[in-house]
Parts: structure tokens; C-alpha cells; sequence
């Protein structure tokens, strides 16, 4: 018989561990070996993984855009810009289909003039992504009637405030809509001079509604938290966008216009005789040349804006459009997207009281200032644009925002 040692036992028993051990060694650095070199041939033959973007978020592209070129605009950049791209993707409006078009309802009485902004918004609503033809699932309700084809087609005052009550309580009537919030879902558009009049009627359209108007005047009933400003743009420009041109203002201010206002009396009276000032008591005579009046707006530096017959006036979207730094002269006036951009950062809002002083206020703003006053102005240029089809940001997309602010605070 053939004795085992013991220390003969435990080598033979462990050359098999050794051996076993080894290969699941030399495996696992294979293995590692393996995918590091198939983790590099991606990396050089793979293309880059899309980006997946949300339904409250924005591309990296716009985001980039936001932080670097408009911080400096808006009120809050970051809660614009969520709540833009939720507008977007959730936002439906019913327009009313009753109405004949060929009279007062539905369909613009033209997209240029001074009253150009009620056209493109009855316009554009049709064209948009926002339009529903279901009423269930709309967020806000558009009373299509408009003051400006009533006074197109000659329809007095009284006869107007007629026609919208009638229109307004066939709606209320026919439909199961206005009795939920009483119209506080609802909303009309009217930059005419006589369109706030025109509701005058329909006490309740003043009282519930959202009143979408030029004249946003605060305090002969305009509710800034309710309303909204429609700001007044006379398109078409008769001349291209003026910007990034400081060194070509030269005049320190410019107005001509008609004194049909007392702050216009007051200027005109006050400066049109000033060396540093062009400050002219009425409209520059076209006999004068050609565009002379909107070629004034690219050599100045600060656009005086008194108010006229309503607080409003297209001189603060024509400064905006040739560049020339708005100066706001106008009581009471809930400037346009007032709540969204900061005004002062593009403009000088002065009260009506300070006219006295104009020139110095102006001459005490100094070089660098002015020129990051008009700077942020190019920002916002595209914000005081009607286009068709509407375009991302412009007037038509800021009045939606609006709107879809306002349709948060509405209880059911």
C-alpha cells in the first residue's frame, strides 16, 4: 500500500484551484479588454445620442440665446421662457363662429394703418396652432366683432353699442360657455379708439371679460391684472429696422406731431424752440421729401412719446422699430407686455409732470447708458412686429402669452 503524505495531499488538491482561478482571471481581463476597446470604435464611429427635449423645456440652442441676449429684458428670463414653451404645446382658443364676416364679425377690416394690430390678431388666430374647433377643450373664448369694421362702414356710437350687446347675449343665450365663469374665459380685441366704447352696451363685457385694447388706460377702467394692452404698431414700416447705429444719433430728442393733448401742447410749447431738441408743433409737412419724418427717428437718440387722444401712440412701436430709445410722456399708460419686460431697461418713463426738465433728464443719461438702452431695444424689436403667418415671439405670440397668464387665474 502506497502511503499519502499530507503535504503531498494539498498540492495535488490545489494545482485544479490554482489552475481553475487562473482562467477566470485571464477570462475577466479578455472580457475588460473586450469592451474598452468597443467602447473607444463607438466613440469614433458612433454618431452623438439625441438630445430629448420635453414638453415644459426648450432646445439648449434657445436656452443659450435666453441667458446671454435677453436676461436683460425680462422681468424673470427663466419663468418667460417655461411658461412660452407650455403656452405653446397646451394653449386652445374658440373663436365664436357666429357673425356674418361681410359685416362686423370674424375677419379683419385690414392689416395696415394705425389701427393695424386688431387686424393681424383676427388674422392670425386663424393661421395659428393655437385655434380649436372644439369648444371642450379650450382654455379661453374669442367674441369676434370689431369696432373697426363698424366704423369702416360708418355705424355711429350708439348703434354700435347696440349691435355688441345683441351679438354678445346671442352668444350667451345659444351657448353653455359664458354662464360657467361668467365671461371671465372670454375675451375681445379692439384697438380702434372706439372699440372700448362700443362694449359699453354689454356692461358685463367690461366687468368679466378680458379686454384685449389699445387705450389700456388705468384709470378709466382698465384692470391690468384682467386686461391686457394691445400695443398700437402702424405696419407696414415705411423703412427697414434701424439698430446697432449709436454712432449715427446725433440729435438728442425728436417730436412732430398734432397737439391734440395737453402734455403735446405743453412740449411743444416748451421746447420747439430749442437748439438740442427737434421739437416740432405739428406734423413735418411730406412736401418737405420724401419719408422725412421717419428718417428723423434713425439720427436721434431719445423718441419723445406724449400721449395723444388715448394714453397710447404708434410713435412708441415706430421708436422701437427704427431704434431710436422711446421716451414714455403718458399718465396712467399700462405699457405693452409691461408685466413680461422691463421697460426701463429700453425706454425712459417719465411722468407727465417732469416735461419741464426733459432736456436735462436726457443730457444726464450718459453715453454707456444710452447705448445699453439701445442695445436692449434691438432685443425686443421683434416683440412690436405683426407678421402673417405669425411668428415665434412677435406681437401676435406675445398677446397669446398674455392671455395664457390671465387663463391661470380663472376659477370654474
Amino acid at each position: 500500500m502506497t502511503i499519502v503524505k499530507p503535504s503531498q495531499l494539498s498540492s495535488s488538491s490545489s494545482s485544479p484551484l490554482c489552475s481553475l482561478k487562473g482562467s477566470l482571471l485571464t477570462v475577466a481581463v479578455l472580457t475588460f479588454l473586450s469592451l474598452f476597446y468597443l467602447s473607444l470604435d463607438s466613440l469614433r464611429t458612433s454618431p452623438p445620442s439625441p438630445i430629448v427635449v420635453g414638453a415644459n423645456q426648450l432646445p439648449h440652442t434657445f436656452a443659450k440665446e435666453e441667458d446671454e441676449s435677453y436676461s436683460d429684458v425680462y422681468h424673470s428670463p427663466e419663468s418667460f421662457r417655461s411658461n412660452y414653451a407650455e403656452m405653446e404645446n397646451k394653449f386652445k382658443v374658440y373663436i365664436y363662429p357666429d357673425g356674418d364676416p361681410n359685416t362686423f364679425y370674424q375677419t379683419p377690416r385690414k392689416v395696415t394703418g394705425k389701427y393695424a394690430s386688431e387686424g393681424y390678431f383676427f388674422k392670425n388666430i386663424r393661421e395659428s396652432r393655437f385655434r380649436t374647433l372644439d369648444p371642450e377643450e379650450a382654455d379661453l373664448f374669442f367674441v369676434p366683432v370689431s369696432p373697426h369694421k363698424m366704423r369702416g362702414k360708418g355705424t355711429s356710437y350708439e348703434n354700435m353699442t347696440v349691435i355688441v350687446q345683441t351679438y354678445v347675449d346671442g352668444l350667451i343665450s345659444k351657448y353653455p360657455y359664458w354662464n360657467r365663469t361668467l365671461g371671465a374665459d372670454h375675451f375681445f380685441v379692439t384697438c380702434h379708439d372706439v372699440g372700448v366704447r362700443a362694449f359699453e352696451g354689454s356692461p358685463v363685457m367690461i366687468k368679466n371679460t378680458i379686454r384685449v385694447v389699445c387705450s389700456p388706460s388705468y384709470n378709466v377702467g382698465f384692470i391690468p391684472r384682467k386686461d391686457v394692452a394691445l400695443p398700437q404698431v402702424l405696419q407696414p414700416f415705411a423703412l427697414p429696422a434701424g439698430g446697432n447705429d449709436v454712432e449715427n444719433r446725433t440729435t438728442l430728442g425728436f417730436w412732430a406731431g398734432h397737439r391734440n393733448s395737453k402734455i403735446r401742447v405743453i412740449l411743444a410749447r416748451v421746447w420747439e424752440n430749442d437748439t438740442e431738441l427737434d421739437i416740432s408743433n405739428n406734423r413735418i409737412n411730406r412736401a418737405t421729401g420724401h419719408l422725412v419724418y421717419q428718417k428723423r427717428f434713425y439720427r436721434t437718440k431719445f423718441c419723445i412719446c406724449p400721449g395723444g387722444s388715448q394714453v397710447n401712440s404708434a410713435r412708441i412701436t415706430d421708436s422701437i422699430h427704427y431704434g431710436c430709445v422711446p421716451v414714455i410722456l403718458s399718465d396712467y399708460y399700462d405699457l405693452p407686455f409691461n408685466d413680461i419686460l422691463d421697460w426701463r431697461k429700453f425706454a425712459v418713463v417719465l411722468r407727465e409732470r417732469d416735461v419741464y426738465d426733459l432736456k436735462q433728464i436726457l443730457k444726464n443719461i450718459t453715453q454707456s447708458e444710452f447705448v445699453s438702452l439701445h442695445n436692449n431695444l434691438v432685443k425686443v424689436q421683434k416683440h412690436f412686429q405683426w407678421n402673417s403667418p405669425p411668428v415665434k415671439f412677435d406681437a401676435f405670440h406675445m398677446i397669446m402669452y398674455e392671455l395664457w397668464l390671465r387663463h391661470h387665474v380663472i376659477k370654474y
